[in-house]
């Protein structure tokens, strides 16, 4: 059964602006006309959504966060409270650089911590997982952990949001002291091992 969106009285969705079922759009929110936000969303307080922009579904978007133009974000994706998006690297006031916009991809399943910074044109992979406060200045490996300023990797976490740990049989193997999911090396970083190969 289909779900009409659930919008605040002081929020503002713009005609021409796409909103998904079931989608939930807080208080003094602003979503701009060609933004584009799937089904069962969430919009906290104070959040901006600029023309042009695309938003996956199950999305949760929490107070303060300003999803400019260039950015996209894929299914489950979280952003925590006051997190930063950019979409210039050299801003100025007196100069006009929307034709210079760079692209924000976070994928799937990635989760931005409070007050995190993202500076525009990086690729933040499936499942990865930014730290409050990091600034991420370059492109994030799926499942990697990150944390600091700027941020590095500090470990490897689970879709299901635990670190994993370094599993007893040695090599390159992690698992999930939660949900006893395993992981395996996969190019530079890590991928989850197939259902049917779980011990």
């Amino acid at each position: 059964m289909s779900t009409a969106p659930t919008i605040h009285e002081s929020a503002y969705v713009d005609e021409g602006a796409i909103v998904g079922e079931g989608t939930r759009i807080w208080h003094f929110c602003h979503v701009n006309p060609g933004a584009v936000i799937g089904a069962r969303c969430s919009l906290g307080q104070n959040v901006v959504v600029m023309s042009g922009t695309r938003i996956g579904d199950n999305v949760k978007i929490q107070n303060n966060v300003s999803i400019y133009e260039g950015v996209e974000l894929e299914d489950d994706v979280f952003c925590g409270p006051s997190m930063v998006f950019t979409n210039v690297m050299n801003p100025r006031s007196h100069v006009s650089r929307k034709h210079e916009y760079q692209r924000t991809l976070v994928k799937r399943g990635a989760s931005i911590g409070a007050n995190a910074t993202v500076v525009c044109g990086a690729t933040l992979g499936e499942y990865c997982f930014i730290g409050a406060g990091a600034v991420v200045t370059k492109d994030v490996l799926p499942y990697a952990l990150m944390a600091g300023v700027p941020a590095r990797r500090i470990g490897w976490m689970c879709q299901c949001g635990e670190k994993l740990e370094k599993s007893a049989e040695g090599g390159a193997a992690w698992h999930c002291p939660v949900c006893r999911a395993r992981y395996a090396a996969s190019g530079e970083g890590i991928a989850p091992v197939a259902p049917r190969e779980r011990a």
